[in-house]
Order: structure tokens, then C-alpha cells, then sequence
């Protein structure tokens, strides 16, 4: 019987919940001993001229040395991609300008880390104040130039055309503005680095990041150096969600301080440090419009998006791309329009957060066939029915030109809808508003697709050793942060060699071990990476079948492998074996090179894979205060082909749980300066387990032909179908009350005002 399929515990739980994981501020390594410290300085001024004085500061107490812009010879850092506008590369540090509320300025480096909070404040920093700009659609205007030589704050324009004619055919146009606002991370563990440079002139750096083969390449790149000649480790990451995909200023810059210095040096910021300075997601204001007839057939949507990118365009301006992509999202419409900018504003550079841009795209699309729904009279629920593509199982293209490798859409939604009892909950809602009752009931559904591993097929790599005593080590270019691939990795090795679980040691996140790797995001680290192991094991088969034969003396035809009692035997005659022992120390005795068994491949994908579901959320709105609260919450979340349930459910349940509160709590909030209001977790409404319910998971597969394995990716789905649910499901509860559309985050104070702007309008 196969392992995979089966719920198989995390064997990294047992490190974690005992001695604890090695995090960034955990690191004993010998070549630290000595480290000095970093402490940044940070803008207090959202836009402004500055002029540093850092005399006071480098004679503060244990200060080694402080830098400005003047000192460093590195830098600025190049737009993310050549797109962007050239002209908005950012500084290491602050040179003459500064364009957000904790832009660095300055770096105090000491003894101590508490040293540096002392010192850094002893930075004087003299700004002239020049106007800020913080809102997107404001930037777009150019009133305000963040950078006058590129003469605009447009940092990148996706325009795909325009027809006039677009809702000709239609009986029924709606359109409204929607917010998709920006929302901080927030992993448990803040960013930090710390780097030497060895005598032999190596650069060993570690840092919190979810592609440490990424890290190598900015590294490299800064200093014109062989990647060869840098070491990165990423120990275990306290969360990432995007955020840590890399390529921050003040990680790079430990490096160079570590160089200049002729000393190792650390770096760890602070929560307020992270909320202003690490990269926010979402950001974008959307004007969807959507046109049909009056029997609930869609037949033309168009989609506007501005995103705002922030100080510095980061991966954050090129996101609207992945939105485009999913336009028409999981419904066959026959006319579909999509065009993005991208602008800069004064505040925290975005960049991708958990979904990166396929949440916005989901998140229009099910909000404009709520609109539509309500504005002919129909059941939502019955007009996304009556317009969602059929069940398919070969390449179905959309009107914008991607193409989705296998859907059944429908069975989805009426997995969920049986789930929730729908009609159940429709009766309810109906007998409190009969009965005049103050809490009222709201039920929001959302059908959901998404593309992973993308926007192109992709590769990763997976090294596999069986070594004499017969265990084995996978060495892999993912970078787990809480996904499990220990334990999935050495279950797909486990199911395919007949070598234990237990005996197999997953390795990742050190340069210098693995030899190339992709990291960790968009979803794909099983399809590609779990592949990857896949492949990597069917060539040491290959191998260890041919030395099996010659100690057998048989045929290496006639050799099989039992994956049961993983030996080695002629085929009718198991009795008669050789172990993965004896076969590994084999291998090794005749090869000049002692690698022995070794299979090494780049797994590379026939397509993206492109995971689907539905969601049914269920709130209760205090018509008189506006409070909302999410009562029930039942998804399906088909991810293609499952190898562990219990792992599959974990990312579900982080997923909906990041979903539901972009939905109810989490905002990023900047005043008319620029001046950042939600910079620490008392401030930001993260949420926590008090305001959710149990979540309500059911199960589908629709394996897709672009992996062996048949899987999609999983890490993402729950944050993009329950946004729009939950959203859906507190517009449907205040419906009676001519409340059209309540932008999210849906807060006590933002509902409530909803509430008495419908009532004066009746």
C-alpha cells in the first residue's frame, strides 16, 4: 500500500515542540563569535531632502562605526525587472531624498545590540519636507513626482486595449470601485542577516529568506563576485508568505559592513521595524464592470487595475500581471478586458504577500457577479452556475489567453453549497428578517481558480543519496518555512525506493550543499520540487538496479525492486535479495569517485498547474453597531493529487484564516503625511483564533497531467477564495438594508456607516 494519500504526522514537529528551531537570532556558528551589531537608522518623514550628521553618534558608547549614503560603494539597486522604469532604482541607503516613513538613512554599527538603539538616536537627521503622496490614484495624476527624472510615478503600464464596444451586446451593465488594501505580513519572525567574510575570501551569509539560491545571486550581483565564492544558509524561517523572497537593502548591506569592517556582523529589526520597513501586499483600487442579460448570462467583464507599488517598485508593480491572468477566473465569459498601472507612492515598497496578485483577481471577479447578481434579481449562487465553465480534462484557453489544465468547477461549488446546507441557511436568514431581528444573517459564496507554479511552467532541483548503511538524504533547491517538506519529501522517497521515512534526511537553504534551487513561493514547491525528488529517486533506482544485478548475477532486466521490504531481488524469487545497504556499499566500492548511489535532475513542468474550489462563509452583522462576526466557514480547496492530507489542511487552514482576515480586520493605514498608523500589532488588526470558527474543510482531487505527481499547489488556495466569501457574505447580510458594497476591510465602524448610508437613501 502506498504511503502517499495517507496522514502521516510532520516529522519536523518533534525539533520544533522540544529543543525549538535554529531561527536568525538563535545562531551559534563559530565564525559569528564576535559578531558587531546593526542598528538603522529610519526616515521619520514620509518625502522630504535630508541632510545626516552623524558625528554625536560615532562617539556613543561602543560605537564601531556609523554610515551614510557618502560611505558605500555599492548600490543602488536596479528595478526588480528591466520593465520597470529605470529611474526608480532604490539606494541602499537614503542619499538625498527620502520616500517612506522608515527608508533607511543611516546604519550605526556596535559592540552590542543595545548599543545601537542608544546611538542611532544620536543620528541627526535635518529634513525639508517636499509633498507626499499617498494615495495611488492621486500618484497617477503626476502632481507629486517621487522621482522627476522619469516624469511620472508610473513605474510599469500593462495595456492590452480597450473596446468601445465591449458591453454593446449586454442587457444589464454594472460597474463599481473596489479597494483591495494593503496588508502587512506579519511573520513571527522579523527579518534579519548576519555575514563574514572568511579569510580565503568566501562570503558566508546567512538570512531569513525563502530562496537562498536568490540570495546568492543579489550578493553576487552587488559585488561583481562568482557566486561560488558565497555561502548562504537560511537557517528555519519564522514565516515568509512572500514578504521573504529577498532582496531587501538592509540584508544586503550586513554583507558589505561584514567586508568594510573586517568583522562578522548581525542584524535583527524590531516588530515596528518590520511592520515599516519589510514589504506589504495587496494595494490595488479596481473598476470592475460586468455586463450580461437579464437570465444571468454574463457575456463581457472588464477589469481596470492601479496598483500601488509604493516608495520603490518592487515585485509589488509587476503583480498586476498575475491578476490579468486570472481575470475571468473559473467562468467561460466571452468577452474579457483587463489593463494595469503600476504607481509610486510615499509609503512601504509593496511586494508579493501570500497569493500575490491572484487574490485581487479572484476577489474582483466574484465581487462583480455579486453585483450583477443583485442587480437583475437573481440567486448569486445561480448565476456563477449558470456561467462557469464545464468540467474539463484537457487545456481549456480563457478570453485573456491562459490556459487552464483541468477544472470541474461545478462539482466544487456543490460540494461546498451540500456542505454548508445551503438552502438551510437561505431559510434562516429569511426568518430573521421577517422577525426584525437586530443581528442579521449573511451567506457569501465564492468559486475561485488560480494558477501555481507560474506564470510559466518552472523547474527545481533534487539531489538524492543512499548512502552504505542504507538511509538516504534528499538535497533540495525548496526552502520550507512551515510547509512540511521534510515530511513530504521523504514520504514520495519512502513510496518509491521501500527506504523508511524515518532514514531519510531532507536538506535545503545552504549554498554550499545544494546546488542549485528555485526557493520556495507561488505555490510550488511540491509539483516542482516534490518531482523533482521523484525523478532524482527513479534514477538511483536505475543505478542501484544495476549493481543489484551484479551481485545477484543476474540480468538487470530481471531485477525488480520491492518497495515493501525495499530490497532487491530476481523476478519469482524474493526470497534471494540485496538491501539498499549492500547495494549502496557497493556502488560505493566501485566507484572511483565514492558517490555510490546518486541521482541528481532538474525536474522542469509541461505546464502551470492551476488548483481551484469554493468557499460558503457564514457572518452575523449587528445592524446596530455593525459588528461582524464570521459564525461558519466551509471551503473546498482542490489542489490536484493529495500526498498528505494533514499537511493539506494545515496550509487550508493558515490560508482561509489569512483570507478571512483581509476580509474583516487587517489594513495597512498611512494619514495624509505619510506618517504610518499601523505600525505595530496593537495598532493592526491581525487576527487570531477568538475571532474564527472552526473551519469547515472538504475534500476533492482533480489530479492535473502536468506533474507526475498530479498535484496543484495548495499554499495560496485558502487566502484567495476566502477573501471574496467573507466580503460576499457581509454585503448579502446587509442586502435588505440597500447596502450595495462595503469595501474591506469590513470593520464594526466601516459596516455601521454602510448601514446608516442605506438607510437615508430609503
Amino acid at each position: 500500500m502506498s504511503i502517499l494519500g495517507t496522514r502521516v504526522a510532520r516529522v519536523e514537529d518533534p525539533r520544533f515542540l522540544t529543543v525549538g528551531g535554529t531561527y536568525l537570532a538563535d545562531l551559534k556558528d563559530p565564525l559569528l563569535d564576535g559578531a558587531l551589531y546593526a542598528t538603522f537608522v529610519r526616515s521619520t518623514l514620509a518625502h522630504g531632502t535630508i541632510t545626516v550628521d552623524a558625528a554625536e553618534a560615532r562617539n556613543a558608547d561602543g560605537v564601531v562605526a556609523v554610515f551614510t549614503a557618502a560611505d558605500l560603494d555599492v548600490g543602488p539597486l536596479p528595478p526588480v525587472m528591466p520593465m520597470i522604469n529605470g529611474a526608480m532604482g532604490r539606494p541602499l541607503l537614503a542619499t538625498d531624498r527620502v520616500r517612506f516613513v522608515g527608508e533607511p538613512v543611516a546604519v550605526v554599527v556596535t559592540e552590542r545590540a543595545a548599543q545601537g538603539v542608544d546611538a542611532a538616536e544620536q543620528v541627526w537627521v535635518d529634513y525639508e519636507p517636499l509633498p507626499v503622496v499617498v494615495d495611488p490614484e492621486q500618484s497617477s495624476a503626476d502632481e507629486i513626482l517621487l522621482f522627476e527624472d522619469a516624469g511620472t510615478n508610473c513605474a510599469l503600464e500593462l495595456a492590452f486595449g480597450r473596446s468601445d464596444d465591449l458591453f454593446d451586446a449586454c442587457e444589464v451593465v454594472v460597474s463599481e470601485r473596489i479597494v483591495n488594501q494593503r496588508v502587512a505580513s506579519c511573520p513571527l519572525e522579523p527579518r534579519g542577516a548576519a555575514a563574514v567574510w572568511a579569510d580565503d575570501g568566501r562570503l558566508h551569509y546567512w538570512v531569513s529568506t525563502q530562496h537562498a539560491h536568490g540570495a546568492r545571486a543579489a550578493l553576487a550581483a552587488l559585488y561583481g563576485m562568482d557566486a561560488a565564492d558565497i555561502r548562504v544558509i537560511a537557517p528555519d524561517v519564522g514565516g515568509g508568505f512572500g514578504a521573504k523572497i529577498g532582496g531587501y537593502p538592509e540584508e544586503l548591506l550586513v554583507s558589505w559592513l561584514a567586508r568594510r569592517l573586517g568583522r562578522p556582523v548581525r542584524w535583527h529589526e524590531t516588530r515596528t521595524e518590520n511592520m515599516l520597513g519589510m514589504g506589504h501586499g495587496r494595494g490595488q483600487v479596481q473598476i470592475v464592470e460586468i455586463g450580461g442579460t437579464k437570465d444571468g448570462k454574463v457575456l463581457a467583464y472588464r477589469l481596470s487595475v492601479l496598483q500601488d507599488s509604493g516608495a520603490y517598485p518592487a515585485v509589488g508593480a509587476v503583480l498586476p500581471f498575475m491578476t490579468r491572468l486570472m481575470t475571468p477566473g473559473v467562468y467561460a465569459i466571452p468577452k474579457v478586458e483587463c489593463n494595469t498601472s503600476a504607481v509610486v507612492t510615499n509609503t512601504t515598497p509593496v511586494v508579493a504577500y501570500r497569493g500575490a496578485g491572484r487574490p485581487e483577481a479572484a476577489a474582483a471577479i466574484e465581487r462583480a457577479m455579486d453585483l450583477f447578481a443583485a442587480e437583475i434579481g437573481m440567486d448569486a449562487v445561480e448565476v456563477r452556475r449558470r456561467n462557469l465553465l464545464p468540467k474539463f480534462d484537457e487545456p481549456v484557453t480563457t478570453a485573456v489567453d491562459t490556459v487552464y489544465d483541468t477544472g470541474n468547477y461545478e462539482a466544487a461549488l456543490d460540494l461546498a453549497l451540500r456542505t454548508a446546507g445551503y438552502d438551510e441557511l437561505r431559510a434562516e436568514q429569511r426568518r430573521r428578517r421577517d422577525a426584525g431581528e437586530a443581528v442579521v444573517l449573511g451567506i457569501g459564496v465564492s468559486t475561485y481558480v488560480e494558477v501555481t507554479a507560474g506564470p510559466t511552467a518552472g523547474s527545481e532541483y533534487a539531489n538524492l543519496e543512499v548512502h552504505p548503511d542504507g538511509s538516504a538524504t534528499v538535497y533540495t533547491g525548496a526552502s520550507p518555512h512551515g510547509q512540511g517538506h521534510a515530511t513530504s519529501f521523504a514520504m514520495i522517497v519512502q513510496d518509491t525506493t521501500g527506504i523508511p521515512m524515518e532514514r531519510v534526511e531532507v536538506v535545503w537553504g545552504d549554498t554550499d550543499k545544494v546546488a542549485k534551487g528555485e526557493g520556495t513561493m507561488g505555490s510550488r514547491s511540491l509539483q516542482l520540487g516534490g518531482s523533482a525528488v521523484l525523478r532524482a529517486a527513479e534514477l538511483v533506482i536505475d543505478q542501484a538496479k544495476q549493481v543489484a544485478a551484479d551481485l545477484l548475477e543476474a540480468s538487470i532486466d530481471d531485477v525488480v525492486l520491492d518497495v515493501t521490504s525495499g530490497n532487491f531481488h530476481v523476478a519469482g524469487t524474493p526470497a534471494v535479495g540485496r538491501s539498499w545497504a549492500e547495494v549502496a556499499t557497493a556502488a560505493m566500492d566501485r566507484d572511483e569517485s565514492h558517490m555510490g548511489l546518486c541521482g541528481q535532475t532538474d525536474f522542469q513542468a509541461g505546464s502551470t498547474t492551476f488548483p481551484f474550489g469554493a468557499h460558503v462563509a457564514v457572518v452575523t452583522v449587528d445592524t446596530e453597531t455593525g459588528r461582524v462576526e464570521l459564525q461558519r466557514m466551509v471551503t473546498v480547496d482542490d489542489a490536484g493529487r493529495i500526498i498528505n492530507p494533514l499537511l493539506v489542511e494545515g496550509q487550508r487552514h493558515g490560508g482561509i484564516a489569512q483570507g478571512a482576515a483581509q476580509a474583516l480586520l487587517e489594513e495597512v493605514r498611512f494619514d495624509d503625511d505619510g506618517n504610518p498608523i499601523t505600525a505595530n500589532f496593537a495598532d493592526y488588526g491581525i487576527i487570531s483564533a477568538a475571532e474564527l470558527p472552526s473551519f469547515e474543510l472538504a475534500s476533492m482531487e482533480t489530479p492535473t497531467p502536468s506533474n507526475p505527481l498530479g498535484a496543484k499547489g495548495i499554499g495560496e488556495s485558502g487566502t484567495i477564495g476566502a477573501t471574496p466569501a467573507v466580503q460576499s457574505a457581509v454585503c448579502d447580510a446587509l442586502a435588505h438594508l440597500g447596502v450595495r458594497h462595503v469595501d474591506i476591510p469590513c470593520t464594526a465602524e466601516r459596516v455601521w456607516r454602510a448601514i446608516e448610508a442605506g438607510r437615508r437613501q430609503r
